[in-house]
């Protein structure tokens, strides 16, 4: 969102009818939600280069016309209205369809009764059984998540995809009928892909068109936060695993192995309510709590998952929240209020009041009640102490790459000479741009001897240094979510109910 110092204005002359505007955009970011341009290619976000006239609202039609290579590809969710030329009717779609333009791969088929456009950039990037494979995750999770919202919000959607050698990691941002992943190498092929098409995919209902009042409408001036952003950003992200489990990509172990990671992620930083949490991503904190809204919302989600259910006998669920704020809100114009949100909740429990939790574990710092509510649904939390060895980072992705954002006093990194603000090249060999790197460190290391030198990597002020870091191990209580074998008939209906996405 840009300050006011970065937003640009110019005033027309009096009694002037059209106005041609032309400028130079420098096309150098990649990422996401910015432009990016190479010989062969562009991607462009209508948010970066789409002007608005000021004062006049959003509702006015507008036209793109892409002038390029007669052999160039162009994809976009806009709609087209003859050769390289697309319409909207309003502000918010304009700049809410991004574009690829040029060379790159694209292939089509239907899903749920609608076409979905995979485009991918480099050309030759995500080719045979690599391709064959995110089709077939699509095909799984995008009818498990229109089953809760038993429609589908797109008439064509588009996943719009690149990979680049020089980005760490891999992010994903939605748009009504698209989204735009961008990818390191160590992401393709790996499990985590079809989580995030899952996640981003979800976005088309809950935020796209399902979304908190505090953010209805858009506004392209000022900042909007929202305390919300937990069931915006974590509850899309409990459907993405939820869409993975119940569309057959991962079994009920995968589902439970995915929650526990959560869970520890969560454990792993100062305590921070999901409201606080929300809000204050808005000034980047440091603690290693910016994004925590996503995890722990996550949880939250399973949690009121399974309270609705238990207190409506499994014949509700959170689905039917989801569903009924779709279509009382978003239907109806408007976005939701918290009030709202809880109420839904509540009439979806048969009446039961959810001010406590609400107050306890949303708004308050509480842990999170998992030996309640977890043998609600037939499951239980068992602890592993392991043993693990530790940098002791907070780090951050970027557009640059991964960005450390905390260095813990006394830890490995501290005495090597990390600092915050350091970009993270490699540990040991393993290079930061792998989204599974601290996993396979961790598997490497786990027997070394403490203290076992251990080569950093990293890039300060634009240059590349190599730093030296010693060994370190932490003990690290594990919390795995498994089967009650103890559980009741009904814990064990609403556990199938909440994994299948059904209720009886």
């Amino acid at each position: 969102m840009p300050t006011r110092s970065q937003i640009s204005r110019a005033t027309s002359p009096r009694g002037v009818g059209e106005i041609t505007v032309r400028f130079d955009y420098l096309a150098d970011s990649l990422d996401n939600a910015n432009t990016w341009s190479r010989t062969d290619f562009l991607l462009f976000n209508g948010t970066n280069v789409f002007l608005y006239p000021e004062g006049r609202g959003f509702d006015f039609p507008a036209s793109v016309s892409v002038n390029t290579e007669a052999g160039w590809k162009v994809v976009t969710g806009m709609t087209s209205v003859g050769a390289r030329r697309y319409t909207a009717s309003n502000y918010h779609d304009l700049v809410d369809f991004p574009f690829f333009v040029g060379q790159f791969d694209v292939d089509s088929t239907q899903i749920s009764g609608t076409w979905v456009r995979f485009a991918t950039y480099p050309s030759g990037s995500v080719t045979g059984g690599a391709r064959i494979a995110v089709w077939e995750a699509l095909k799984r999770v995008i009818p498990a998540e229109v089953k809760v919202f038993s429609e589908v919000p797109w008439t064509t959607y588009s996943v719009l995809q690149i990979a680049d050698p020089g980005y760490g990691g891999g992010s994903g941002l939605e748009h009504q009928n698209s989204h735009v992943d961008v990818l390191g190498p160590g992401m393709l092929g790996t499990p985590s892909l079809p989580s995030l098409y899952a996640h981003e995919i979800f976005h088309a209902w809950n935020v796209k068109r399902l979304r908190p009042a505090d953010l209805w409408p858009y506004r392209y001036d000022i900042e909007q936060p929202t305390a919300l952003l937990w069931i915006s950003e974590g509850i899309t992200d409990y459907y993405a695993d939820l869409a993975e489990v119940r569309g057959g990509i991962i079994n009920a172990k995968g589902f439970y192995e995915a929650t526990s990671d959560k869970i520890s992620q969560v454990d792993q930083l100062p305590p921070t309510s999901l409201e606080d949490a929300s809000l204050s991503t808005w000034v980047h904190p440091r603690d290693g709590t910016e994004y925590i809204y996503y995890p722990k919302g996550s949880l939250a989600g399973l949690l009121i998952d399974i309270i609705i259910r238990d207190a409506s006998n499994n014949h509700a669920s959170l689905d039917d929240v989801m569903r009924k704020m779709y279509n009382a809100d978003y239907k109806n114009g408007r976005g939701f209020t918290n009030d709202e949100w809880w109420a839904a909740v509540s009439q979806a429990a048969n009446g039961k009041s959810f001010a406590d939790f609400y107050s306890r574990y949303i708004d308050g710092r509480e842990p999170f009640p998992y030996d309640r509510v977890l043998p609600l649904a037939g499951l239980r939390l068992a602890g592993d102490t392991t043993r693990v060895p530790q940098l002791g980072i907070a780090s951050l992705q970027d557009s640059t790459g991964l960005r450390v954002t905390e260095v813990l006093a006394g830890s490995a990194a501290a005495a090597a000479g990390v600092q915050a603000g350091d970009q993270l090249i490699s540990v040991a060999g393993f290079k930061a741009e792998d989204s599974n790197w601290t996993d396979r460190f961790r598997a490497r290391y786990s027997r070394e001897a403490e203290g076992t030198e251990l080569a950093v990597v990293i890039k300060r002020d634009g240059v590349q240094q190599t730093l030296t870091a010693h060994l370190h191990f932490v003990l690290r209580i594990q919390s795995k979510v498994v089967e009650d074998s103890r559980a009741s008939a009904k814990a064990k209906r609403i556990r199938s109910g909440l994994l299948t996405g059904t209720t009886n």
